[in-house]
């Protein structure tokens, strides 16, 4: 999500909703499903790493009673201007913590780079991620005519014009199971996108040639799951 069209929203909310870190997750809030072959780590010390970097990891299995084994290096991620938080609220900037599958379909504003094992859309005018916690498609790709403007777009993100952001990205499957909208809403439009030089509203960010080759090696038949949290709560 980029800064511009959160303030926007943020306007339309009425201000900021304060999101703690404090309230503590279960295990199970942490807990890797046993389908999972493939698995991104991004972690931190603490929940508010120094200049917003956090640790990013990957690993694979050949199934549930295989061991974890390191795939790349590890490198450094960008992550929300709000921190980790437990509980993430819209317009804190934050990026949630807990275990996350990802989206049955990568986007971006360049053509298809190749070598992806998922679905591809280039963007076009249009395309939106409608943020609107009180519209019936709250964090859903949505394609609206060209020139024409949505009834959530104050509260959401033309995807097309964020060029820097995302010249390709995965989703990251947060508040989808099941979404919940309304004045308590926990946000919408979390990515793995393009490095910033900056933190991220709430998304994680990589350098691109680090970002592709994890676009590359994800395959949804390995069911990956990005894992975030702090050191302590993912116990890896």
């Amino acid at each position: 999500m980029s800064r511009a069209t959160l303030v926007v929203g943020l306007v339309a909310l009425g201000g900021l909703i304060a999101a703690s870190p404090a309230t503590a997750l279960g295990p199970e809030n942490f807990s890797i499903p046993p389908s999972a072959q493939q698995l991104i780590v991004v972690s931190s010390r603490t929940y508010r790493p120094p200049g917003y970097l956090a640790t990013f990891r990957t690993f694979q299995r050949a199934n549930a009673s295989s061991p974890w084994e390191s795939v790349f290096a590890t490198w450094r991620a960008e992550i929300g201007s709000g921190d980790l938080v437990n509980v993430r609220h819209f317009g804190d900037y934050a990026t949630p913590t807990g275990v996350f599958t990802i989206g049955m379909r990568m986007y971006g504003n360049e053509p298809n780079p190749g070598r992806l094992h998922y679905a591809y859309h280039q963007l076009v005018c249009g395309d939106w991620w409608d943020e609107d916690p009180y519209s019936p498609e709250y964090n859903q790709f949505v394609h609206v005519p060209c020139g024409t403007t949505p009834s959530f777009a104050s509260w959401s993100e033309a995807l097309w014009t964020e060029t820097r952001a995302y010249p390709y990205l995965a989703v990251l499957e947060t508040n989808n199971d099941p979404t919940i909208g309304g004045p308590n809403a926990p946000g919408a439009g979390i990515f793995l996108h393009h490095w910033m030089n900056a933190p991220t509203e709430g998304c994680v960010a990589l350098p691109i040639a680090d970002l592709l080759r994890v676009l590359r090696w994800l395959g949804p038949t390995k069911h990956p799951v990005i894992e975030i949290g702090t050191d302590a709560e993912i116990g890896r």
